[in-house]
């Protein structure tokens, strides 16, 4: 048994602190930057061993976002992600063939948020449904087991479009033990039912008996005629008493819920308490990284990193452990996405690796992106700009890019306030997505920034002031109290997790104080040190580590050359209306601000502002 872990959030503390089409842009060619890319353009590294395989085995995906057709960019380490959707089939199919030719069994294994990420999902015109589309590919996978994200909850009408569209195709495998929809029938009456089935039983091709079940964080974001019952309260429930009461073969759990300082020991426990020696294998998600945990020496616990970059790999060896109380052996591997990982554990070539059905799935979502326009062009960008792999403030910084350069830049435009001088105040994690030299797209616009925030102003305020509200907001005890008051709006809101997983990683010592000279930008990747055994020695494809620089919480543009008393507009995203408020009134005493002296400062959307700034600046 083990106690239950502190969450995501509480870590991260002690560790540290479709737009575009009313622009004047251009059309390029869509393989020319989406990449229907044969083969990678560029000498990758190969894995540098087999995998090791057991008695049951499991591939496994989390948190793709929409990254169907992999990572196109040049830029190092992108190539090493650039398999699409097509070329996981292909692998899942050698995959499958030789698990028969082992006399094994294999699991292909989701864990939750499949929405919000690329245009693919997001790229949709007026009146579509984020990710309808490009679901109908993941449809074509053969998906054993798969678990909802909260990415599929912040808008009712993407859940009610999985609920009826998606589900469906899983046939009894799409678990959601604790989340429900509200569903209306023809006379007008509701009814609150499972999205997906709350657990399943299936006998695996080797005849092993696998009970499974489906669990997301106690998410609080969800949007309304959706209900999330917390993980306590999940595993209280009578259904889940009978669910788990049958002893099978092993438990093969799934969620969206990190491995880590989340909710897991509370359903492992419940499942202990009845169960003390049967295997439990858990998936999950959420947090954004390459995760391993063993709650005892009979489970193992695995998450499998983001946006199709990390292939999960889990195997144990059950029989040998079979109606005894010695340790199961597991493996786990994190496997870089590429075609030169899945030729290697295939023992296939660029001639013999592709499936009718991959190419299908490469061809189709070809079609999608060119269809929702993606390759629409604002500018080239000059450089690359990057969230974490150079320092904040510096010009390859695309914090500093955003704040100092875009942000102003795309806020002044038409605006009767634009004479006024003005400091502009935003979250450092609104930001997704990295921003590569060359063409800048629509589907990097999309990738980088796909949220419609606006931007809210309070008139007036001394300029002495208001130059100490971002040092007060980024003060660790302000933080830490921003956090612990506003902890659902930090880890529920639809934004990404990469503030918590970067400061994940650098808790887990994979940051840059583990940089060593790099010279060849080709090595760059994923170093992951985890808490399993042989921690250092879980990727699959050996790499320098990425440089990695901490980034504050809040970031803010270039202060107006003006004098203390000199009133100033202070301007920040809508959703931080109260916070700006209870901060002025603790930093003054003149004047008692309250949310009436909020008012809009502009038309223009978050989503908006790179493509209006390169079209302007990178043509």
């Amino acid at each position: 048994m083990i106690l239950a872990a502190a969450t995501i959030l509480s870590l991260a503390l002690r560790g540290s602190a479709c737009v575009g089409d009313h622009l004047h842009a251009r059309d390029v060619h869509p393989q020319e930057y989406m990449g229907m890319t044969q083969y990678p353009r560029v000498p990758l590294t190969p894995p540098y061993r087999p995998l090791i395989w057991g008695d049951l085995n499991v591939i496994h995906t989390t948190d793709t976002h929409g990254w169907l057709l992999g990572h196109q960019k040049s830029s190092w380490a992108e190539p090493y992600y650039s398999g699409d959707l097509g070329d996981f089939s292909s692998f899942v199919t050698h995959m499958k063939r030789i698990a028969i030719e082992k006399d094994v069994d294999l699991l292909l294994i989701d864990s939750g948020d499949l929405h919000d990420g690329t245009g693919l999902s997001d790229g949709y015109p007026p009146g579509g449904i984020n990710a309808h589309e490009s679901n109908k590919f993941v449809e074509r996978l053969p998906y054993d087991l798969m678990t909802i994200g909260n990415h599929e909850l912040y808008v009712y009408a993407d859940t009610y479009d999985m609920y009826t569209n998606f589900v469906p195709h899983l046939a009894g495998r799409y678990l959601t033990s604790n989340v429900n929809i509200t569903v209306f029938g023809s006379d007008g009456r509701s009814e609150s039912v499972p999205v997906g089935n709350r657990y399943t039983k299936f006998t695996t091709r080797k005849g092993r008996r696998i009970t499974s079940l489906g669990v997301i964080f106690n998410f609080t974001g969800n949007d309304v005629n959706t209900t999330v019952q917390t993980v306590h309260d999940m595993v209280n429930e009578q259904w889940f008493v009978e669910a788990i009461a049958e002893e099978p073969d092993a438990f093969v759990l799934i969620g969206h819920m990190a491995v880590s300082y989340d909710s897991w020991p509370t359903v492992f426990n419940a499942v202990r308490a009845v169960h003390p020696l049967t295997p439990i294998l858990i998936f999950g998600g959420h947090s954004h990284i390459r995760d391993c945990q063993q709650y005892d020496g009979r489970s193992m616990a695995l998450e499998s990193g983001r946006y199709m970059e990390t292939i999960g790999w889990m195997s144990a060896n059950l029989d040998a452990a079979k109606n005894t109380h010695d340790n199961i052996t597991f493996t786990r591997r994190y496997l870089d996405q590429n075609r030169v990982t899945y030729e290697y554990h295939t023992h296939t070539s660029k001639h013999t690796f592709d499936t009718a059905r991959g190419r299908s799935i490469s061809h189709g979502l070809q079609e999608l992106a060119t269809r929702f326009d993606l390759s629409y062009l604002y500018g080239t960008a000059p450089r690359d700009y990057t969230m974490m792999q150079d320092p904040y403030p510096s010009n390859g910084s695309l914090l500093s890019l955003w704040i100092e350069q875009a942000v102003p830049y795309a806020l002044a435009i038409n605006n009767t306030r634009s004479s006024i001088p003005n400091i502009i105040i935003v979250n450092s994690w609104s930001l997704r997505f990295d921003l590569f030299k060359g063409p800048f797209t629509k589907n990097d616009q999309l990738t980088i920034m796909p949220y419609q925030d606006s931007f809210s102003y309070i008139a007036n305020v001394p300029f002495g002031v208001a130059s100490l509200v971002l040092p007060a907001l980024n003060n660790p005890t302000a933080i830490k109290q921003k956090r612990d008051e506003t902890e659902d709006e930090i880890l529920n809101r639809e934004t990404d997790d990469t503030w918590v997983s970067a400061l994940l990683e650098e808790i887990d010592g994979t940051g840059a104080d583990r940089q060593e000279a790099m010279s060849d930008k080709q090595t760059f990747g994923y170093v992951t040190r985890d808490s399993c055994p042989d921690a250092d020695h879980a990727d699959d494809t050996l790499h320098t580590a990425l440089p990695f620089y901490t980034t504050p919480y809040n970031i803010g543009s270039n202060p107006p050359n003006v004098t203390a008393d000199t009133p100033i507009d202070l301007v920040f995203l809508d959703f931080n209306g109260k916070g700006m408020i209870s901060m002025l009134n603790r930093l003054q005493k003149d004047k008692n601000y309250t949310m009436h002296d909020v008012l809009s400062y502009s038309p223009t959307l978050t989503d908006e502002i790179l493509g209006l700034y390169a079209q302007a600046k990178w043509n």
